[in-house]
């Protein structure tokens, strides 16, 4: 199956490059709000330290060190490595249909694994301990840390897909330069040296084991291995151990990943017209993964709360049946819910499709996975399988200084694609090519 983008030329493709508007500044002007707002906060905590923030240890506030900062990493981890599956998806299994927003996913994987880094960076309170610390630490460690991993194959993903998306851009520089801003003229001669038409060949069975390299490491390694082992080989904390977490984080990433994609992919079609370009088929066939995905989701959510409540461990037993008593918890669920009889119920029935809705339900999506996830770390460090935090008074709430940090990330999310989009062409010209583009 293939989306048929006939007729559509490469102005339509190099549109934002070329264009500012009022929507366009009044977005930027946004982004840079948000930042600003996480900056005043974060220079508090740079301040005072971490005690501005409702993260604690033993002794108060339920004994919680990690909180929405973890909780947030994994979500937007999640996110980058769910975007580039598809992206690579495309090239390796032939997965035409969505070549309109593969690099969209591309660019979101990148985004998404900055703002992870982000958030391990603000978490460890003073950003010198990176430095002291952890960068000294790694080559003693990395051999049995499950957190030197994390380091490890987060670096090697972001590597993988920077370089992913460098080789694949040159191409489209090249035949697009006769229509892109002079100005920029030393940011293309960077990203062409040394370029040919000769090396496409060579580039694209490149590109192909990197595509192919990503979809290994992201079952096995990412998503599916090093960031769920982080937490379920700890077994001292109730629900995180067990083989169901791999599963249960891919599942979630994947969700995440194409709500983001359908969020991103319907700002630029609404924004510079590229109903010809990214048609409603994209989106439906969108919908349909977004709707399998979050079966997948519910049903490992089902396998953590009946192994949880019945005969479990008492701490165990306790952390899930506190859990399953939080609204936040349920209104998690049920926005998954909602999105995945919406999705199936306008695959039987194509005349219930509707992009803002499906928009509307994929921004509930994240903000369901990423409860889901601070939910998941904040009760299993509550409830821990030992006595050291028992009686610990308070309980954990993010506090403002936690908060501004996410509006942050999203606001530099924001930024990246503003930015970007005013550079580089967003969506490959293999997609209309592939098509018989119009010359324009």
């Amino acid at each position: 199956m293939s989306v048929d983008v006939t007729g559509v030329d490469r102005d339509t493709l190099v549109r934002p490059i070329r264009t500012v508007s009022t929507r366009y500044l009044a977005a930027l002007a946004v982004a840079l709000g948000m930042i600003g707002v996480w900056l005043f906060f974060y220079l508090q905590q740079l301040r005072h330290g971490l005690v501005v923030t409702n993260l604690a240890d033993w002794g108060s506030g339920g004994g919680v060190p990690w909180g929405l900062y973890i909780g947030a990493f994994i979500w937007w981890v999640g996110i980058a490595h769910g975007g580039i599956i598809l992206s690579a998806a495309v090239r390796l299994l032939g997965m035409d249909t969505y070549q309109p927003v593969a690099r969209l996913a591309e660019l979101l994987t990148i985004a998404a694994l900055t703002c992870a880094g982000i958030f391990i960076l603000i978490h460890v309170g003073r950003p010198d301990r990176l430095v002291t610390s952890v960068i000294p630490a790694w080559p003693t460690r990395v051999q049995w840390s499950p957190l030197m991993w994390d380091v490890t194959v987060i670096t090697a993903y972001f590597v993988l897909t920077a370089t992913y998306l460098g080789l694949t851009i040159r191409y489209d520089l090249h035949r697009l330069r006769d229509r892109l801003p002079s100005r920029l003229d030393p940011i293309y001669d960077v990203l062409l040296v040394g370029y040919s038409e000769t090396e496409d060949a060579v580039v694209e069975r490149m590109v192909w084991w990197i595509a192919f390299a990503i979809i290994i490491m992201a079952p096995l390694l990412l998503h599916g291995g090093v960031i769920p082992w982080l937490f379920a080989l700890l077994p001292s904390m109730a629900g995180w151990a067990g083989g169901v977490q791999g599963p249960s984080f891919l599942s979630i990433a994947l969700t995440s990943a194409v709500s983001g994609i359908i969020i991103v992919a319907a700002a630029f079609r609404y924004a510079y017209g590229w109903e010809a370009l990214i048609p409603d088929a994209v989106f439906r066939g969108l919908g349909q993964w977004l709707g399998f995905f979050s079966l997948l989701f519910l049903w490992l959510q089902l396998q953590q709360v009946i192994t949880g409540i019945f005969a479990a461990p008492t701490t165990l037993q306790h952390a899930t049946e506190v859990k399953i008593a939080t609204p936040l918890y349920w209104a998690a669920i049920g926005v998954v819910v909602v999105a995945m009889l919406y999705v199936f119920a306008a695959s039987l029935r194509p005349s219930l499709f509707s992009l803002p809705l499906l928009v509307a339900l994929s921004v509930g999506v994240l903000a369901g996975t990423l409860i889901e996830k601070v939910l998941f770390v904040v009760e299993g460090l509550m409830h821990a399988h030992f006595d050291l935090y028992a009686g610990v008074p308070g309980a954990y709430t993010p506090s403002t200084v936690e908060l501004s940090a996410l509006v942050g990330t999203v606001g530099i999310v924001v930024l990246f694609f503003l930015v970007v989009s005013k550079v580089i062409p967003v969506v490959e010209l293999h997609a209309i090519e592939d098509h018989g583009e119009v010359e324009g």
